[in-house]
């Protein structure tokens, strides 16, 4: 309990105190995961979308991935795409292994299939004359769509969160790609398990406070838009 009180005290001192590598550590994880969810929703809503409004040949087993996808082992996501970064692998000549990019790929590439499985879910629980009656009026694909994902915009800030905080919590795929290099690709995450390694306890709290309200602002955030009373209601 003492190592966890003064964590509490210590995460205080650090935030209040303008700590530089503490405040470089926070600012490097959040522009690496929000970078991530981003890509992640560019990739994954339209994903998702196209599932939920598409029949084709094989739809099955790629849902079938999509949902396998949601639970992918970080560990297994950093082993690829180092093998695609390594200095001999097919992207190697970009020289993006041990960089905050690599960190930002690594993430993406698991949060994509959590926004992916959520905005196939949300679209698919939409009313199904919702649909129909946007095409009668006339509506382009496009524009059915669109209309579509607006009447799912709440579980969509679901997926935002969901993915959101699968990647600013990952820590094994962060060390493979990133490395854990001081001043360069240390995330909070990172720095917790070598704080730990080092048997220093006290700070190893301190960040995972950190981290905590980082997530917690961030979603808290998230969560005010989503629940977001409309005018009149």
């Amino acid at each position: 309990m003492n190592d966890l009180w003064d964590g509490l005290r210590e995460a205080i001192r650090l935030l209040l105190g303008g700590d530089r590598e503490v405040w470089e550590i926070v600012l490097l994880s959040l522009r690496v995961s929000l970078t991530a969810t981003g890509i992640s929703l560019l990739l994954g809503v339209p994903i998702g979308a196209a599932l939920a409004l598409v029949r084709f040949r094989g739809r099955a087993l790629v849902v079938g991935l999509v949902h396998t996808g949601m639970g992918l082992p970080p560990v297994s996501v950093g082993v690829l795409v180092s093998l695609l970064l390594w200095r001999n692998g097919p992207l190697g000549a970009l020289r993006l292994l041990y960089t905050p990019t690599a960190m930002t790929i690594a993430q993406a590439a698991i949060a994509t299939p959590i926004v992916a499985g959520l905005t196939l879910a949300a679209v698919q629980g939409l009313d199904p004359r919702l649909r129909l009656q946007l095409v009668s009026l006339g509506a382009s694909p496009a524009q059915t769509v669109w209309w579509l994902l607006r009447e799912a915009r709440l579980p969509l800030i679901a997926a935002v969160v969901a993915g959101f905080g699968a990647v600013i919590s990952e820590v094994g795929a962060a060390i493979m790609v990133g490395g854990n290099i001081k001043g360069e690709t240390r995330v909070l995450t990172t720095a917790t398990v070598l704080e730990v390694g080092r048997g220093n306890f006290t700070t190893a709290v301190a960040l995972s406070v950190v981290l905590l309200l980082l997530a917690y602002s961030v979603t808290l955030a998230l969560t005010l838009l989503q629940q977001r009373r409309r005018p009149g209601s």
